[in-house]
């Protein structure tokens, strides 16, 4: 069984109030995109699980794909797999390559082994492995609250547009971001700004971590001013970063040549 796992963005990120567990409410727009990684399960005599393409960091027990297999397999008694992970969604890049590929792992799980897992029982178990793995289950454009694991089905119409995917070669801390954020309520709610056309976000859909990142890695920032000298309708880094997008109505010659050769970039038409 192969399925291919996407990326998403975050259309608007404010972070709201502090918890008192240490985590942080936050309200945001997660909007799915064709950027995929390659997740292949088959039944095995033994465990085994190997990833090619980017490099991951850690051990193969603290693989989100790995600790989603556990769940699953310690809940039903499953015999062993072969996990394959092909992995083309950059790491630490805001993008949710990893929650993604463990919210598929879930749903290949339960339909390999026809577990009959509903969708809310999966997004459940997803929301054991981290906060914005829910979303990839349904995998449809969601308003995010609390700490991104309550979701609402919203309609945001993006189709036309093309995507300009940026990231260059650092990696953000999440952590460190979160620790530099003052929450704060915002004047209008993300949910009621992407209501509105794409041409009307900019300067009104707001990425609140995009400040302190950008003062600590100002070329995250430069990526997003180039975007809008290329003519893009609007640009945000997503989540914590460090990539950064573009929404364009018509691509501009030479996109990929304005950025350094060690910048991966990501163009498509939504």
């Amino acid at each position: 069984m192969v399925e291919f796992p996407n990326a998403k963005i975050n259309l608007g990120l404010s972070v709201t109030e502090r918890r008192s567990d240490g985590y942080h409410n936050l309200e945001t727009v997660f909007y799915p995109v064709p950027l995929c990684d390659v997740l292949e399960v088959i039944r095995g005599e033994t465990f085994s699980f190997r990833v090619s393409g980017w490099a991951l960091d850690g051990p193969e027990e603290e693989n989100l794909v790995v600790k989603a297999w556990r769940l699953l397999e310690e809940r039903f008694g499953l015999p062993p797999v072969v996990i394959r992970l092909h992995k083309v969604i950059p790491s630490g890049a805001g993008l949710g390559g990893g929650s993604s590929d463990a919210a598929f792992m879930l749903k290949m799980v339960n339909d390999l082994f026809s577990l009959a897992l509903s969708e809310a029982e999966l997004e459940a178990e997803a929301g054991k492995l981290g906060a914005d793995c829910p979303f990839f289950i349904g995998n449809t454009p969601s308003f995010a609250t609390a700490t991104g694991n309550i979701l609402t089905p919203i309609e945001v119409d993006l189709s036309g547009l093309h995507l300009v995917l940026v990231k260059p070669p650092v990696h953000v801390h999440t952590g460190k971001a979160y620790q530099s954020i003052m929450p704060r309520q915002p004047e209008i709610s993300v949910r009621e700004i992407v209501q509105q056309p794409a041409e009307r976000w900019k300067g009104l859909l707001v990425n609140d971590f995009e400040g302190p990142v950008f003062r600590m890695f100002p070329e995250i920032g430069e990526i997003k001013e180039e975007l809008y000298r290329q003519g893009a309708l609007y640009a945000s880094m997503s989540g914590s970063g460090s990539a950064v997008y573009g929404l364009f109505r018509a691509l501009p010659l030479g996109i990929r040549e304005r950025f350094p050769k060690n910048t991966f970039i990501f163009v498509h038409a939504l």
